[in-house]
């Protein structure tokens, strides 16, 4: 069947696809369309590992060489079927500094019949800065890529990017390689790197924003041990005092003797350990206020990159719950109905807002209906777990919970907390009290603001 008559497609949207070769991995992400918050169609990845051996004999080993090369022409034939507009090829430090690099990257380009993009580290750190960007709602801090090959450090305040990104020789694989698997060794290298690192020096206290696959495993890792009730990465805070003692059990190789480590898939497992080396380091010359994972990087940036100069100003949470009343709620009118009726009762009630408020009760007003669907019986449970684990950017886990749990109430009514999820546990007083007020008001409205014409019409 034609995938443009698909239901669960927004129309009038061309998939993109972005190929990024690392230095670890080489990963097809098939997006639905170029917009403000683009949705996946299709994700794959494979560990190729052509950054190994890299820093000791300066070639990609021919092994890697073609595993990659067999991997982009799955790829290909996978976009090709899919049917994606343009296809958008990345390599970052393995293919950039290895002698047989452009040897490579002249294969690739003939089996995807396109150009492949050589980033520079300037160029690597700047589109991890755009993933922080079109990923976070006004992020202010300090942005790390860790790839295989390097990492990557830039400013980030808000929509700006400093200009004094740099990139350091301290990637999984490549600091694996120049510490001969030592440990001990790497952490000496990681350290003297890092201490002597401008931008760090001169950023101390600021938030820093932790991007790249090995560090995306360690806070997976570190919610399954904490029993944290949000298993979301992305957007997963933690105080850098809590991260300590963590990262050393790490950092000295004792992965398997930790709980849950069955989260990790074991062929990332052997990177985690020169990961949480380097990111000890790191809070060493930091000192952050807190770390903040993202699932965004290099790929989201060059899509972020690619938007006119006014799209990229769309709040990125408000734009994907737009999508998600148009696909999933029976009247997305009446969700704009909503974010105008509580705005009136939160001024009448004395309700003050902050913007950060303001955002997350547009948000909840217009995934307030997407549920309905479900069973009555459920239907406000899986609603809320839609919100609390669906894939929205520029939201805060806590928003995530006030959101959910305004939804929640809108469906299963206000005194029900007993039977409230899990997320619950991370809400205060007064976050559970502003959800069900919340909530109140939007199961209340339900009742007169119908769009019955609309409804007609389905």
């Amino acid at each position: 069947m034609d995938s443009s008559v698909a239901q669960g497609r927004l129309k009038g949207r061309k998939p993109v696809a972005v190929i990024d070769i690392g230095s670890n991995s080489v990963r097809l992400v098939v997006y639905e369309g170029l917009v403000r918050s683009p949705t996946v169609l299709f994700n794959e990845k494979i560990l190729c590992g052509l950054g190994k051996g890299v820093a000791k004999t300066g070639c990609l080993e021919p092994d890697s060489v073609e595993m990659a090369l067999r991997t982009l022409r799955r790829f290909h034939a996978i976009c090709e079927q899919i049917g994606v507009s343009a296809i958008h090829t990345l390599a970052t430090a393995a293919a950039r500094e290895a002698k047989n690099g452009p040897a490579f990257i002249a294969e690739a380009e003939k089996i995807l019949k396109a150009e492949v993009k050589v980033l520079t580290g300037k160029e690597e750190a700047t589109y991890s800065a755009y993933g922080i960007i079109s990923t976070f709602h006004h992020p202010d801090g300090i942005a790390g890529d860790l790839g295989g090959g390097s990492l990557e450090l830039v400013d980030i305040h808000e929509t700006s990017v400093g200009d004094d990104g740099i990139t350091l020789p301290l990637g999984g694989l490549r600091l694996q390689d120049m510490s001969d698997n030592n440990l001990a060794e790497a952490t000496k290298i990681a350290r003297r790197y890092l201490k002597r690192s401008e931008i760090l020096g001169k950023n101390k206290g600021r938030n820093f924003y932790a991007v790249g696959g090995t560090w995306r495993n360690l806070a997976k890792l570190h919610i399954a041990v904490k029993h944290y009730p949000l298993p979301v990465m992305h957007g997963y805070e933690v105080e850098a005092s809590d991260m300590e003692s963590f990262l050393h059990r790490v950092a000295k190789g004792e992965i398997d003797q930790l709980k849950n480590i069955s989260a990790i898939s074991k062929n990332r497992r052997q990177l985690l350990s020169y990961g949480a080396t380097v990111l000890t380091e790191l809070m060493r010359s930091l000192n952050p206020k807190k770390i903040i994972f993202s699932g965004a990087g290099v790929r989201e940036g060059f899509m972020f990159s690619e938007l006119s100069p006014k799209t990229r100003l769309e709040d990125p949470l408000i734009a994907a719950c737009q999508e998600m009343a148009t696909l999933r709620a029976r009247s997305p009118a009446q969700a704009y109905d909503l974010i105008g009726f509580t705005k009136n009762a939160f001024d009448i009630f004395g309700f003050q807002e902050n913007e950060e408020q303001k955002r997350y009760r547009e948000a909840a007003c217009l995934l307030a209906d997407i549920g309905w669907r479900f069973h009555p019986d459920y239907r406000g449970d899986q609603s809320a777990n839609q919100v609390a684990f669906g894939p929205y950017p520029g939201i805060t886990h806590i928003g995530r919970v006030y959101v959910a749990l305004s939804v929640f109430y809108r469906n299963e009514g206000l005194f029900v907390d007993d039977d409230a999820p899990s997320i619950i546990k991370l809400a205060n007083k007064e976050i559970v009290e502003r959800a069900r007020f919340l909530g109140g008001l939007m199961r209340v409205a339900n009742l007169f603001l119908l769009r019955l014409p609309v409804f007609c019409q389905i």
